[in-house]
């Protein structure tokens, strides 16, 4: 996951609004970081929205396995391990949260 997300959103208490976001990636560009066992910041929430195709989402303390699509996000708590493993042509986008978003 990249260090510094590119887009910042204005300070905001609104769980729902994210306050940064990754750039969106495919099944070309995504970061060999992405597909290796990584973490949220300690108090960060991410959410991973696919917006073309699918991706399998592995959270790694517990070994469950998650489709995404487009309908489908994946929540990640703070400090959670996990990875994604491309299955196919994907896009897909992490948004950053302060707060439990609503997912």
């Amino acid at each position: 996951m990249p260090e510094t997300p590119t887009s910042k959103a204005p300070a905001t208490t609104d769980a729902l609004v994210p306050y940064a976001s990754s750039p969106i990636f495919d099944e070309v560009n995504l970061p060999a970081s992405l597909r290796a066992e990584h973490r949220t910041k300690s108090d960060t929430w991410g959410v991973a929205r696919v917006v073309a195709g699918s991706v399998i989402m592995v959270y790694d303390d517990t070994n469950e396995r998650l489709t995404l699509t487009p309908d489908q996000p994946g929540l990640l708590a703070p400090d959670q391990p996990h990875h994604v493993e491309i299955i196919g042509p994907m896009k897909i986008q992490i948004d950053f949260f302060r707060e439990r978003p609503n997912v």
